[in-house]
């Protein structure tokens, strides 16, 4: 059984009494209660649940939406949950630097790269102002390990980082190796320089396959895939969306990867059973809301994502997973010494 239901389906008019009646509150939307029914037992329960909480905080975020999100089924294929322009090539920004770090690990599975080989932080490979790490050294030029440049690039979304994987992987290699995945839509724009490019354009669905084949082991070797992953489930990872309202074990069981850039604010990851299996899969790109200077957790979207993650977790939370099992790393806090 397939559950297929977008925004507009669940919508219908798109009037706030029917996005209530969808998880079967007779509250508007806006008052709707979020999470006070039993966990779901099945995965077609468990779309259903995902399907309404998707159409629910779209609808109060606006803007435009398009998304794909599917529940793993132990019987069979996973169940779609949510496929809403699911095929719309969109820019992608930061949540194509996964991407852009499996192309570089295939490099690496290849033995053309290693993790520990340096590369060069210079003053003129600095992105002025960009978000993450390397711009606010202020001291260049220096050396980091392409491993530490990989750790920027997934964690505080480093623009950098993004620099310096070009130096290694020049942007129509990048694109090569993507294709030759089965990824034709998920690539970079190349520029002038063959070193630096844009993010990119990718869909949906094919970041939602390029997710579900990073887990399933098919990219990468084992070794690259457990490097993907610990960064993308660690603590300093991203948490102002999907992961905002969860503890730290549950956050742990959340690989997520956001973009943000002018007024788009977009996430996709997975989420992990309790065991370590993948159990739901989500590519979410949103633009066109309301305060598009707040880069921040009140932004419209960014808040619509939290509601949904703590609802897509609590709608999985009794199933089994499918494939292989990724236990999170432990990482605890340290007092220094």
């Amino acid at each position: 059984m397939t559950i297929r239901l977008n925004r507009r389906t669940a919508l219908g008019l798109g009037t706030v009494a029917t996005a209530g009646t969808v998880l079967g509150a007779a509250a508007p939307a806006a008052a709707a209660p979020e999470v006070a029914e039993p966990a779901p037992a099945t995965p077609q329960q468990a779309a259903r649940r995902v399907a309404g909480s998707y159409a629910l905080q779209t609808a109060r975020a606006g803007g435009n939406w398009q998304a794909y999100v599917s529940v793993a089924d132990p019987a069979g294929a996973p169940v779609v949950a949510v496929s809403d322009e699911a095929d719309r090539r969109i820019e992608a920004y930061s949540v194509n630097k996964v991407a852009v770090a499996v192309a570089v690990l295939d490099k690496v599975d290849r033995g053309l790269l290693t993790l520990d080989q340096r590369v060069e932080v210079t003053a003129a490979i600095v992105v002025p102002g960009g978000d993450g790490m390397f711009s606010l050294d202020g001291a260049y030029p220096s050396f980091v390990t392409l491993g530490h440049v990989l750790a920027n690039l997934l964690t505080v979304s480093d623009d950098t980082a993004v620099r310096l994987c070009g130096l290694v992987c020049p942007a129509a290699e990048l694109n090569e190796i993507l294709r030759g995945k089965g990824f034709p839509n998920t690539q970079v724009q190349p520029v002038a320089n063959p070193n630096r490019f844009f993010l990119g354009t990718s869909t949906p669905r094919e970041t939602h396959d390029l997710l579900r084949a990073l887990v399933a082991g098919t990219l990468l070797s084992p070794a690259g895939t457990a490097f993907v992953l610990r960064l993308l489930r660690a603590p300093v990872a991203y948490t102002d969306g999907v992961r905002r309202v969860m503890s730290s074990a549950e956050r742990a069981r959340v690989a997520t990867k956001a973009g943000w850039y002018a007024d788009a604010r977009h996430e996709a990851g997975v989420i992990f059973d309790t065991a370590g299996a993948p159990v739901l899969t989500y590519a979410l790109f949103a633009d066109g809301q309301a305060e598009a200077d707040d880069y921040g957790a009140t932004h419209p979207a960014v808040e619509a994502r939290a509601r949904m993650g703590r609802r897509f977790l609590a709608a999985v939370d009794r199933l089994t997973g499918t494939g292989l099992t990724h236990r999170p790393t432990a990482q605890r806090p340290s007092n220094g010494g």
